[in-house]
């Protein structure tokens, strides 16, 4: 079940699954993905509730072309295995699971899943925010076919370094390396962690670029404000799609003319960067069709 296809996951937003009216609004976003919660934005009192309503929202059908997810709460905990059960029944695009630290979790996850009926098409996102999960995530992303996605959990993980919040992240990235070298080994995608202040739209898009750069297929939100920059600088731009249609034509011209050099503004080109612009391609055209 590996996830192949250029799925756009630029914005992937968390929804309180207890509040009705936010589960409402999100069928309105313009958002690639939805992470409906039942974790830290539920009090422990309204779990119940809140899994009945988010299972009900995930079954509906009425998000579109968005990407609709569970987050359950997580293993060990007194709702785990109930959330399991309710989310297998809805059948979402796929569970969200937090604090993942090794394999056999994935594993005992599925297991779960499978026994109470999860379609085919219900993926495991793993949550990895420890710095346990950075050492073992390619053993983490390659415990099942069923995992498809890696999401960054950069609160927590900040909080087991005992790690200040600082621009460009400096105490994060090895972590943040370890587990996109576990996502790209195993062919997953993977998602980067939250910006915690909503206010402050330019701090959040100078993270954007750096999670784009540093090679994130998109990154995790926690208010809509910040829908809109997210989407705008995790997508392909105009002058990359440029670019990529000049390098296959180049290339493709090249190969029927029998010539074994290729350059594009005076740089050569390898098959290396032809699949990296088919990739930015279908990725753009994926974004279009939204």
């Amino acid at each position: 079940m590996t996830d192949a296809a250029p799925r756009p996951r630029r914005s992937v937003l968390y929804m309180p699954g207890a509040n009705e009216r936010a589960l409402e609004k999100a069928r309105t976003l313009p958002v690639d993905g939805l992470i409906l919660d039942l974790e830290d934005a539920v009090a422990p009192d309204a779990k119940a509730d809140a899994r009945k309503r988010v299972a009900a929202a995930a079954a509906s059908g009425e998000y579109g072309h968005r990407e609709v997810t569970i987050r359950v709460n997580g293993p060990g905990t007194a709702w785990h295995d109930d959330d399991l059960r309710a989310a297998a029944e809805a059948g979402p695009d796929a569970v969200v699971v937090p604090k993942v630290e090794s394999a056999a979790t994935v594993v005992a996850v599925e297991r779960a899943l499978e026994a109470a009926g999860a379609p085919d098409r219900t993926a495991i996102w793993a949550m990895v925010e420890t710095p346990r999960a950075m050492l073992d995530a390619r053993e983490v992303a390659a415990a099942s076919e069923r995992l498809t996605v890696l999401v960054m959990g950069t609160n927590d993980l900040a909080k087991e370094l005992r790690a200040e919040h600082v621009p460009g992240r400096a105490p994060l990235l090895t972590g943040l390396s370890l587990a996109l070298l576990a996502a790209r080994e195993t062919g997953r995608a993977i998602l980067d962690g939250v910006y915690n202040d909503v206010k402050d739209l330019e701090g959040f898009e100078a993270e954007c670029v750096q999670g784009r750069q540093f090679g994130f297929d998109g990154k995790t939100l926690i208010h809509p404000a910040q829908v809109e920059p997210c989407n705008r600088l995790f997508a392909p731009s105009p002058e990359q799609v440029e670019r990529s249609r000049r390098i296959i034509e180049a290339f493709d011209a090249a190969t029927r003319e029998g010539r074994g050099v290729v350059t594009v503004d005076g740089r050569m080109i390898e098959n290396l960067h032809v699949e990296e612009a088919r990739r930015i391609l279908a990725l753009a055209a994926a974004v279009e069709g939204r």
